[in-house]
């Protein structure tokens, strides 16, 4: 928790308490459903909240957006997000069953009432959304054709409404084809921890 109050030293109590009980629930439930990697789980507050929270770095989203998670997994960066902004709407999506049962258990122990999740691969969802946001889905010209479309035209957020990944290592090849709608965000700009040196937050700002 200290690494995350280095950062966000002004969350809520309630903020506070939701984000320590990350650990011990998470633990718990990956001894049943392996959700994060053994060496993770002993960072999971550097690896995974805090990661996940580079998001909030860039844009703070305002009360009454609808923030779709694509591949959620254990629900990153889902869950670190909905405890940060607790008037904005998280969807939490995977195709993976098994990782949701996790999801919606953490959900449930934190009473976060603003995630739902759902059991569904991006491309059959029907509804829209302000922000699509992922981590290390899939390759950029993989991901774009599951949400084509899924973009609300509206703007209420001082960002256009558009999708956040979270990625490493080397994106260049990557993004040679969105040159003009790609923002790189390095998360060191952020954070001074050696696990950040590679890490980005990639903005594609909606057609």
């Amino acid at each position: 928790m200290e690494i995350l109050l280095k950062y966000f030293p002004d969350l809520a109590d309630q903020q506070i308490e939701r984000f320590a009980a990350l650990e011990p629930l998470y633990r718990l439930w990956n001894e049943r459903i392996n959700v994060i990697s053994r060496k993770d789980i002993d960072a999971l507050y550097e690896h995974h909240v805090l990661h996940s929270l580079a998001i909030a770095k860039i844009i703070s989203f305002t009360a009454d957006t609808k923030v779709l998670d694509v591949g959620t997994g254990g629900g990153f960066p889902g869950i670190p997000l909905a405890i940060l902004f607790p008037k904005v709407h998280f969807h939490l999506i995977d195709s993976i069953g098994k990782k949701l049962k996790v999801v919606d258990a953490v959900k449930e122990a934190l009473q976060l009432k603003n995630v739902t999740t759902q059991h569904i691969r991006a491309e059959q969802l029907t509804a829209k959304y302000d922000f699509i946001v992922s981590r290390a889905v899939a390759a950029l010209n993989d991901f774009l054709p599951w949400v084509q479309g899924k973009l609300l035209p509206r703007k209420q957020n001082t960002v256009r409404n558009g999708c956040f990944f979270l990625k490493g290592g080397l994106l260049h090849d990557e993004l040679s084809h969105f040159q003009s709608r790609a923002t790189v965000f390095p998360v060191s700009n952020f954070y001074t921890e050696p696990f950040f040196e590679e890490k980005k937050v990639i903005y594609l700002a909606g057609n």
